[in-house]
């Protein structure tokens, strides 16, 4: 098992060169789809972050999954390409053109009444492509910053839209970490999330 430190002060908890914030383990967290209808893909200032690695993914897959896309979707990502740079100059999904806060992003779906779904992971579920989707999707609400050096710190993102989330993980008892153990595990490997699982009993047990 991966070496862990805390400060129980700050509330950091540090794993080999990852930093995560105490609140990832302590606070409650789990999506509720029936209430937001996936907004967490549409609203926003720019699209999803990406790594260099998924825009070779992205690429690789679309054929397989842009059937699944809005014609508008697939207008914006044969506009821009399979990414685009935001005002920050980071790499992102490439986002279909709107109201300011409206960033829609071009990879998604609707079904019904605005239902929105990504999708990349619909095509994935169904077994046609091998890229499920962005990590920083699939993490979210926990945001990576990339320290450098080899180091990353893992946040906790408070967005408005997802106050439903953080009520309904309450109510269940799920904390951010547990809702998350898959990506966790996909991105950080097991004996990363084993060492923040014990970290979480500590200091959840020291509160």
């Amino acid at each position: 098992m991966e070496d862990c430190e805390m400060n129980e002060y700050e509330s950091i908890i540090q794993i080999g060169e990852i930093l995560v914030s105490g609140d990832v383990v302590t606070e409650f967290f789990c999506c509720d789809y029936e209430k937001c209808k996936g907004c967490c893909c549409v609203i926003g200032d720019s699209g999803a972050p990406l790594e260099e690695s998924e825009i070779e993914e992205i690429e690789r897959d679309y054929d397989k999954f842009s059937p699944l896309m809005e014609e508008a979707g697939k207008k914006a990502a044969e506009a821009s390409g399979f990414f685009a740079v935001d005002r920050d100059g980071d790499l992102v999904t490439p986002t279909v053109p709107g109201l300011p806060g409206y960033e829609e992003c071009a990879y998604a779906a609707f079904e019904g009444d605005r239902n929105c779904f990504c999708a990349i992971e619909r095509c994935f579920f169904a077994g046609k492509c091998s890229f499920r989707k962005p990590i920083s999707c699939w993490l979210y609400p926990i945001r990576v910053t990339d320290l450098g050096e080899g180091r990353v710190a893992l946040n906790l993102h408070r967005w408005p839209i997802c106050k439903d989330a953080f009520e309904k993980g309450k109510k269940e008892g799920v904390r951010v970490y547990e809702f998350l153990r898959e990506p966790l595990v996909s991105a950080y490997g097991e004996e990363f999330y084993s060492a923040l699982s014990e970290a979480a009993k500590r200091l959840n047990a020291a509160s």
